[in-house]
């Protein structure tokens, strides 16, 4: 059992898929967590609350992550709401947007999907680093599987901008560890149960996808939120610039 009692967590896009399932899971193991959304503000209440009947504090806020003055907000409430100290964080909010051929996308498109993916890493990260740099903390982004095959069609943009995370951990990992920070990754391929693969994913490309991976399923939110609990528990402590494939199999390095 892994125990995360008393630690204080942040988790961006805690409202729904992935990262509602991350947001639970922490709580689950003792934490408080501030859920940030976007525009989901009633998944975003539905989690504060089932995190409160846990008997953990939770807080919903809302914040546009690919804004540095509505970041630099979200990360006072954080302050203020945890009394100054925060252990976790967790870059879970990401999109793939649209799905577009290089041919055909525009400069605008483009932007965006970095934007929401990488530069919103990079500023939340930013705006939290001085909350653990007295005390340590833990730090985990959001990858993909398609940040090393190239993703599926029309997700090149994403798939760069996942990639461009992956290596962005890394340099983080080595510019935080004297300080006791820790910053890993994790890497999902098809997680069901999200609006992800909803939107983006037809029926019977998930179902092809299921017959290459080894463990036979989709992966599921708590699948993720597993390796999230290792790298920032006890357990994890001394792995830093990693990123954990959660794939079933479906790719192995």
């Amino acid at each position: 059992m892994i125990h995360l009692d008393g630690k204080n967590a942040l988790v961006t896009g805690g409202g729904t898929g992935i990262g509602r399932g991350i947001a639970l899971g922490l709580a689950e193991a003792g934490a408080n967590v501030v859920v940030h959304y976007g525009s989901n503000a009633q998944g975003a209440e539905e989690v504060v609350k089932e995190i409160q009947n846990m008997g953990r504090k939770a807080l919903s806020v809302q914040a546009d992550v690919m804004k540095k003055e509505q970041i630099m907000a979200l990360v006072q409430e954080t302050k203020q709401f945890f009394n100054g100290r925060l252990d976790i964080l967790v870059n879970n909010a990401g999109h793939l947007v649209q799905r577009s051929s290089v041919e055909e996308m525009s400069e605008e498109l483009w932007h965006h999907i970095m934007d929401v993916n990488v530069t919103s890493t990079f500023l939340v990260s930013q705006a939290a680093i001085p909350l653990m740099k007295e005390t340590g903390g833990r730090i985990v982004n959001m990858t993909s599987l398609a940040a090393h095959n190239g993703g599926g069609p029309g997700a090149a943009a994403y798939a760069a901008s996942k990639g461009a995370v992956l290596t962005f951990t890394k340099g983080l990992a080595k510019e935080l560890a004297p300080y006791n920070i820790t910053v890993n990754a994790v890497s999902p391929g098809l997680i069901g149960d999200t609006p992800f693969h909803d939107t983006f994913s037809t029926k019977e490309g998930r179902l092809s996808t299921v017959k290459g991976i080894p463990l036979g399923r989709e992966g599921k939110p708590r699948d993720v939120c597993g390796a999230v609990l290792y790298f920032v528990s006890a357990l994890g402590e001394y792995v830093t610039g990693e990123t954990t494939e959660i794939n079933g199999g479906l790719f192995m390095k």
